[in-house]
């Protein structure tokens, strides 16, 4: 599933090219790309023309487009393998939505597994900040502006479960899924099952700034493509999968301090860690 970077990669490029465009025509092609939006695809073709796109924004995996009238907001799930692409699609196989901008722009949603999609929601403010109905439960992640670090060292403080569980809950931070909570244990050298309030405030918080930095320079990459689902809106894929340390590397020998990559299974995916830098947790011996 693509990650902040790849999101935010997503979200600038639609910032650029679609901000202050009218919509002049919707079509639906698939029903599942619209399955979250309750008035089905008429309701919101009909309320999606005409509308004028602001601006974009987006909180952690999420992703909106902002609309003229203020009230709502375009909010795109890109699921496992959706693409928020401009210009025209030359294969239109797994096309679900095509969208026509006011200056002769072609807008498509496409996805091949369909676990993406479109929907129209409220916006409402939470801590300050409009944001659509169904991100609201969502926290902020560690490249927001208003992101509080110590905040968020608190909850973990008082978390009684594995801290890459706690990485990848999204209600506590935002934005983190695997790739980047592998990547950010290794810089801070925690192995991702240790107990989160057994960790020190000054453990935890080193880990919030490696996840903010590693973050920080995929985006300055475009983003990790492992295939070509992971595109910008102009079909093309990042390259930070070239720097990761340790996710995706079993076998191979850490960079740091040349012990063999491991991968161990955890919450039906696979954790990648070095065993000398991170070692993990001792186990209880029950007597």
């Amino acid at each position: 599933m693509p990650e902040l970077p790849e999101v935010e990669v997503v979200r600038r490029g639609l910032q650029a090219h679609v901000a202050g465009k009218a919509i002049t025509a919707v079509r639906v092609n698939h029903p599942r790309a619209v399955r979250r939006h309750l008035g089905g695809a008429a309701d919101l073709t009909a309320r999606l023309l005409g509308e004028r796109i602001t601006g974009t924004d987006r909180r952690g995996k999420y992703l909106w487009l902002n609309l003229s009238g203020g009230d709502d907001a375009l909010v795109v799930h890109l699921g496992m393998s959706g693409q928020m692409l401009l210009g025209e699609v030359p294969n239109t196989d797994h096309l679900r939505i095509a969208v026509l901008l006011d200056d002769g722009t072609p807008l498509s949603f496409v996805d091949q597994r369909t676990f993406g999609g479109w929907q129209l929601a409220d916006l409402v403010t939470v801590d300050g900040s409009r944001v659509p109905v169904p991100v609201a439960h969502i926290a902020r992640d560690p490249l927001d502006p208003l992101f509080e670090r110590d905040a968020v060292v608190d909850v973990l403080r008082r978390k009684h479960s594995e801290i890459k569980r706690q990485l990848l809950d999204q209600t506590v931070v935002s934005g983190i899924g695997n790739i980047y909570a592998d990547e950010a244990l290794w810089r801070a050298e925690i192995n991702g099952a240790r107990i989160a309030e057994k960790l020190t405030r000054r453990q935890l918080g080193e880990l919030l700034d490696a996840a903010a930095e590693v973050m920080r320079e995929a985006l300055g990459q475009g983003g990790t493509s492992f295939d070509s689902l992971y595109v910008n809106v102009n079909g093309q894929s990042g390259y930070f999968d070239r720097s990761l340390n340790v996710y995706g590397q079993e076998d191979r020998n850490c960079r740091r301090c040349g012990s063999v990559i491991r991968r161990d299974r955890f919450m039906n995916r696979s954790s990648f860690y070095c065993p000398t830098c991170q070692p993990p947790p001792r186990r209880r011996v029950r007597e």
